[in-house]
This record gives C-alpha cells, sequence and structure tokens, in this order.
C-alpha cells in the first residue's frame, strides 16, 4: 500500500540539509516528454551535466534571465550543479487538504494539490488497477467519496471524455468552492473582446478599449495540422475541466492523454479550439500545442471567468453559441 501514497514519490532533497538551510527552495516537475538537460551555465552553449526525465522532481534555487535566450523566453533555473532552462519545467507544490464530509449531488470541482497522485480504479477481476497520473493545478470532478486501498478516504471521479471513474486520495485534491469561480466584471457585458495575435504570442483582453489582462500566450505548432486557425470567432462553450489527447485512460505517461485540462473557452468547436490553463509546460512566447491557445493557469483562470457566457459550476459544460468575441489575427 505504500507504493500508493504520496511518500512513494522521489521528494527526497538533491543536497544536504546544510547546504539547503540559507535558500530559499522552489520544486519543479520535468513536464515534457523529453528529458531536461542540466548545464555547466545558463545557456544552451553551457557543458551538459545530467539530465532529468518527465515527472522528476527538481529543486530550484535560483533564477537568471540569460543574455543568450532563448529570445522568447530567457528565464533559466539555478539547479544543483548548474542550471536548466524553465520552458519544460513546472512549479509544484505538496498542500494536503481536509477531506470533505460529502460532495454535491451535481458533481464538485476539485484541483490536484501535490505535484502528481496516481489514480486507481476497483475491479472484481483485479481488484485495485493502476491508471493515469494526474497532475498539480489539474481540475476533475469529484463524484464521491470511497474507501481507497489504502482503507483512507478517496475521492470517486469521473473522466470528462471517457466517463470512467476511478479514485485518488482526498487529501491530494482541494474542492474547488463556487464562489471561486463567480463571474469577473458581469457589468461589462458586450463591451468584452480577446484578441490573440500569432505573431506576438500574445493576448489581450478588453472592455471597450481598456486592456484588462495581457500575458504570453503559446499557440498551435506550425504545421498544417497543428497551427491555431485565424480568423474572428466567439466563444461558445467552456469547461472547467477537460481531457484532451487521444481519448484513453492509462498509466503509460508517455501516452498522449491530457487529463484535467483546466479553464477551458472553446471558439473552434468543429476541431477542439480552446484557450486554456496548461500544467506541463512554461514556455510561453514561441507555438507549442496541437491548436489551443496556451496560458498560464491562473491566467487562464481569470479569463474563463470574465468571458462570456457566465460558467455554472454545476454542469460539465455550459454551450450558448454566441460568448465574447476573440479575434485570433
Amino acid at each position: 500500500m505504500g507504493a500508493l501514497s504520496l511518500s512513494s514519490l522521489a521528494f527526497s532533497p538533491l543536497i544536504s540539509e546544510a547546504e539547503q538551510q540559507p535558500l530559499q527552495r522552489r520544486l519543479m516537475r520535468v513536464g515534457s516528454d523529453d528529458p531536461v538537460v542540466i548545464r555547466s551555465q545558463p545557456s544552451d552553449k553551457g557543458a551538459t551535466l545530467y539530465q532529468r526525465y518527465k515527472d522528476d522532481l527538481l529543486n530550484v534555487y535560483d533564477e537568471v534571465e540569460s543574455p543568450d535566450g532563448p529570445s522568447w523566453n530567457p528565464l533559466w533555473y539555478k539547479v544543483w550543479g548548474g542550471y536548466v532552462h524553465s520552458g519544460k519545467l513546472v512549479e509544484v507544490d505538496t498542500i494536503l487538504n481536509e477531506v470533505a464530509s460529502s460532495i454535491h449531488a451535481d458533481g464538485q470541482l476539485g484541483e490536484i494539490t501535490v505535484p502528481y497522485t496516481r489514480a486507481y480504479r476497483y475491479t472484481n477481476l483485479y481488484g485495485w488497477v493502476e491508471l493515469s497520473r494526474l497532475y498539480y493545478q489539474s481540475v476533475h470532478w469529484i463524484w464521491d467519496i470511497i474507501t481507497g486501498p489504502d482503507g483512507a478516504p478517496w475521492y470517486e471521479l469521473e473522466d470528462e471524455l471517457s466517463r470512467l471513474r476511478y479514485a485518488i486520495p482526498a487529501e491530494h485534491m482541494r474542492l474547488i468552492p463556487d464562489q471561486e469561480l463567480s463571474p469577473i466584471h458581469p457589468d461589462a457585458s458586450g463591451r468584452k473582446w480577446i484578441e490573440v495575435s500569432l505573431t506576438g504570442q500574445q493576448l489581450t483582453a478588453y472592455e471597450g478599449s481598456d486592456i484588462v489582462l495581457q500575458t504570453k500566450i503559446s499557440s498551435g505548432l506550425l504545421t498544417q495540422e497543428m497551427a491555431t486557425p485565424a480568423g474572428d470567432f466567439r466563444i461558445e462553450s467552456k469547461y472547467a475541466s477537460k481531457h484532451m489527447g487521444d481519448g484513453d485512460v492509462t498509466s503509460d505517461i508517455y501516452a498522449y492523454e491530457l487529463m484535467g485540462v483546466p479553464w477551458d473557452c472553446f471558439f473552434v468547436l468543429d476541431s477542439g479550439i480552446a484557450t486554456h490553463g496548461t500544467y506541463w509546460h512554461n514556455n510561453f512566447g514561441i507555438q507549442m500545442s496541437h491548436g489551443c491557445v496556451n496560458m498560464r493557469n491562473a491566467e487562464a483562470k481569470w479569463l474563463f471567468r470574465w468571458a462570456e457566457p457566465a460558467f455554472d459550476p454545476h454542469l460539465f459544460t455550459r454551450t450558448m453559441g454566441y460568448g465574447t468575441p476573440i479575434s485570433v489575427v
């Protein structure tokens, strides 16, 4: 049962306790399928010292803006022995939560608050079966509280796409209160609009002529199949949690499955193009996606609350067909 708990994750420090004391550490997870390279200096010109792999955790002690870039994201992190580019790392934390006494009959949204947690599903034939990892700041629908394989309370979740149910330790998830998703600036209805610049890799939200949000994004890769479509659209449906990828629920961490993608505002329904939060990279300012507009999680959540139509926290989705205008140029 120990393998099922958070304590089984490799959270051990990379340097001695004495060396750690003066430093304010931050914890990062390798979010990409490709390994990250730790170099002797904050530059691609630096010698390769070692590598870290998907879901490995790194202690970060400082950050440096390198004159060697890359130009869209010159931020490098100081880690044990060297430096690593920030683009493929995502900041995480370990926050354990009190367990709820009950779950709303219409389901309840929750956010993962540990670097990752492993989902399990009970089957009559095999007992508890290992499934996907769910990642820090991903968002999922909770439907019940059950007893997990370790005898502790676990939340039963439902995958938005497959409708498969599985469970995780309840303390690994924070319930999101309804008021946290209340609309932002509802009095500005009719004056809200969004512009996405593909050349500038920037999203700007307006109320009339006033800018209320401006941030770097990552749009679709520059191929015919993955480029973000240009044009004038409207936000048509919103999901607080979306399963993107091939649609499977698998224990393979390298499968193309992004479960619980948070704060989705879909503006091209037939090809599934949306603005949404991103828990697998931090490389904003360059094309990274399969067509969607990747945003930092906090900013995607703000846009989700601000943009119309308003979201009902007890519905999987709300489709209006005539929400906030979004122009992609």
